[in-house]
Order: C-alpha cells, then structure tokens, then sequence
C-alpha cells in the first residue's frame, strides 16, 4: 500500500470520531487505531471486501451486553478472551456446524474459539492461551463490543 494512502487515512482518522478503521486492497491491509492495540491476530474468512472501514468506540470501562451477560464482576477467574472488534459472534464456522469450543474442552494457543463477523468480514478469534475453557460468556448470533469478554481459559 502506497506510504501516500496511509498518510492520508491518518488524517482522516484524526479529523474523525472514529478510533479505528481498517482498509483492505487485496492482499495488503492496514488498520489505525487510537489508543492502543488489540495484540489480536485476525484472520480473514471468506473473499475480502474492497474497504472495509470498521469504527469501534473504545469505553473506559469493560461494557457488559444488554442482552444480561455477565457483569464483569461475575466472570471466573482465569485468562479472559476479549472481543477485539464491534460485530455479531458465532460459535461455530456454519449454522449446521458443532461450535468450536465448549465449556470444559482444552484449547491451545492459536487454536480458533469463535468468529465475529463486522462490516460482512468474518473475524476467526483464537485462544491466547493453551488451557481448559472454564466460561462461554457469550451466546451464538449475539452482538458483541469491543473489548467485552466473551471466554475464560484456565
């Protein structure tokens, strides 16, 4: 991607509200995020979109759904898989398909544990730790914010 482009995306994030945005021209891409990163590896499923722009409103404090998911008081003890993302999760990869963890299964690290689709991209979410998933705190085709916790690995 051209150095041109990218520092124009900057000044355009700057003269906006977003706090993130994302740009996809074929296989480059490139996402600006205001204060901080989300040390996610996103993968992509399915064909990318020709510019996608995702815009994610950082909160001060973690932000339990609406729908009644758990305060973030009422979480178990253990490493938390965050949402990097504003969008809607599945739990597994079709609506016929078994999901891709469970309460009580071991995952590894990197090992995929959801998908979060935003702006029609398809967001695979993997485990930043090995261990045994103690907490599904989200339920299939719910929308999820940024940062909202949505598994607990011990």
């Amino acid at each position: 991607m051209d150095i041109r482009k990218v520092k124009k995306l900057i000044e355009l994030l700057e003269e906006s509200s977003l706090t993130e945005m994302e740009i996809v021209e074929g296989e480059e891409s490139v996402r600006l995020s205001r204060g901080g990163s989300f040390g996610q590896h996103l993968m992509q499923q399915g064909p990318p979109v020709s510019q996608p722009m995702a815009a994610a409103p950082a909160p001060s404090q973690p932000v339990a759904a609406e729908s009644g998911a758990p305060a973030e008081a009422a979480i178990p003890e253990g490493e938390v898989v965050r949402a990097p993302m504003v969008g809607t999760f599945y739990a597994s990869p079709s609506p016929d398909a078994g999901p891709f963890v469970s309460m009580g299964q071991k995952v590894t690290e990197g090992e995929t544990m959801c998908i979060i689709e935003a702006m029609k991209m398809f967001n695979q979410i993997e485990a930043d730790v090995s261990g045994t998933v103690v907490a599904v705190l989200v339920e299939n085709g719910q929308p999820v914010e940024f940062d909202q916790a949505l598994f607990v690995i011990r």
